[in-house]
């Protein structure tokens, strides 16, 4: 089992130069050796994704195939909603894709991970949690669904420009004290893992948990091109540059 796990690329965000960054993407994903066997998609991969049922984004291209030509290889593309892809419906599952909730239990060689985007997850604020609610609602879905995609797609794209990458602010994760960290430390007492791999943060993480299992948060694509790879027994991180992997 040969595993690499990625987050948050924010493909079509225009902040520094995303032409660049989805460039390296795409070249990461060509980059994967022969005997890769998954990768996973932990979230936010896309800036803003809306789908309707016979309507979805322009762009992109490239990176789908890409995907598409990993997966004509044999190797298994999963992928987890993030709050701001959160609204694939079932396109990228007829490219080939699978689709996991978070948290998301995996076996991998001899070791167990939790994946996930990791919004939501832990005792979050209740503004968040009323956000993220209304974002998941299928009535609202359907009503949003109901606009124009010229209309849509401006609003959401319009939301998405405002969040804290575009002001490039730097996120400080909190540590014992961060919700996600406190899931995880929960989540350990009734579940066996080893790793838990979480995007959503923007900040590179790597600590361990109070019951001795690995947790590693992926930093944001905005300035390099982070991921992890796991082989089911070791775990490690690295930045993507052309002649890595």
């Amino acid at each position: 089992m040969k595993a690499y796990f990625v987050s948050d690329v924010h493909l079509g965000l225009q902040v520094d130069d995303p032409a660049a960054r989805e460039s390296r993407f795409v070249s990461f994903l060509r980059s994967l050796p022969q005997d890769t066997t998954a990768l996973y998609l932990l979230g936010d991969v896309w800036d803003f994704w809306y789908e309707y049922r016979d309507v979805v984004p322009k762009g992109y291209v490239r990176v789908l195939g890409a995907l598409v030509d990993l997966m004509d290889r044999g190797v298994e593309v999963y992928f987890f909603q993030g709050n701001h892809d959160v609204w694939t419906y079932s396109y990228f599952e007829e490219l080939g894709m699978k689709r996991l909730e978070q948290p998301a239990l995996v076996e991998m060689g001899r070791h167990t991970f939790c994946l996930g985007h990791g919004d939501g997850l832990g005792p979050v604020p209740f503004g968040y949690r009323f956000l993220r609610g209304v974002f998941h609602n299928r009535v609202l879905q359907f009503l949003f669904s109901l606009l124009h995609p010229w209309i849509a797609f401006r609003l959401g794209n319009g939301w998405s420009k405002s969040n804290r990458l575009s002001r490039h602010e730097e996120y400080v994760f909190k540590g014992e004290d961060e919700p996600l960290y406190k899931f995880a430390a929960e989540y350990e007492k009734t579940h066996k893992v080893d790793h838990f791999i979480f995007g959503h943060y923007h900040c590179g993480v790597s600590m361990k948990t109070p019951g001795g299992a690995t947790f590693d948060v992926l930093k944001d694509w905005m300035s390099g091109s982070p991921y992890l790879y796991s082989d089911g027994i070791s775990t490690i991180g690295g930045s993507f540059q052309n002649s890595d992997i």
